[in-house]
């Protein structure tokens, strides 16, 4: 897994939401994740209904933050677990070994290892900068990625207030993924924005 890592925003306008994020896929992302912190259990379920169907248009794997029971329910490819949720190696055993799981490991090596060991798809670290959605503090050094690199079998992502100018160091250390909210779901040109971040893998197959 190489290129863009697409991560929705708290949006309650599902058509919206969908039009916003086929334009995004139609421009090349690798991997998208629905993740909206504040909808309830019914506007989940519509919207992860409805990305679903645009992520097998465009064959894009489309993963779940945190509710391992949607990602069941509906089919989705997997799940991303952060650091309160259950833990890999559970939902592991429970979603089977083609799911993806990918695991938040923030700036702690340590964690990244153990999720690695338990069969995580990827781990995510961050966040780098400051972001304009996820509050959380700005801690993590960027030759984390260097250290990974040794150590780290599974993809790498980054996260954390990501444009296509400050992830260039990070993807130029290694990372595998850039995650991405508002710099493509609020760009003026929303196709523009996902070929910038394509471009930091230029010369590599984006895969």
């Amino acid at each position: 897994m190489q290129g863009l890592y697409l991560v929705t925003p708290n949006w309650d306008d599902t058509a919206k939401l969908l039009a916003v994020t086929e334009q995004a896929l139609q421009a090349g992302v690798t991997l998208l994740q629905y993740r909206h912190k504040d909808a309830d259990a019914a506007l989940r379920l519509e919207q992860a209904t409805a990305l679903l169907v645009l992520c097998r248009r465009y064959r894009v794997p489309f993963i779940i933050n945190d509710y391992t029971e949607l990602c069941v329910r509906i089919g989705a490819d997997g799940v991303h677990l952060g650091g309160t949720d259950a833990s890999v190696a559970e939902i592991r055993a429970q979603l089977g070994p083609d799911a993806i799981i990918g695991s938040s490991c923030y700036g702690d090596m340590p964690r990244a290892l153990a999720a690695q060991a338990a069969g995580a798809s990827y781990v995510a670290f961050g966040g780098f900068y400051p972001s304009r959605v996820k509050k959380y503090a700005v801690t993590t050094q960027p030759d984390i990625v260097l250290q990974a690199a040794g150590i780290i079998t599974v993809p790498v992502v980054v996260i954390g207030g990501m444009t296509p100018e400050n992830a260039a160091p990070l993807v130029a250390r290694g990372a595998d993924m850039v995650a991405a909210i508002s710099s493509v779901y609020l760009a003026d040109d929303v196709a523009a924005a996902v070929g910038q971040f394509r471009a930091l893998y230029a010369g590599s197959e984006i895969v």
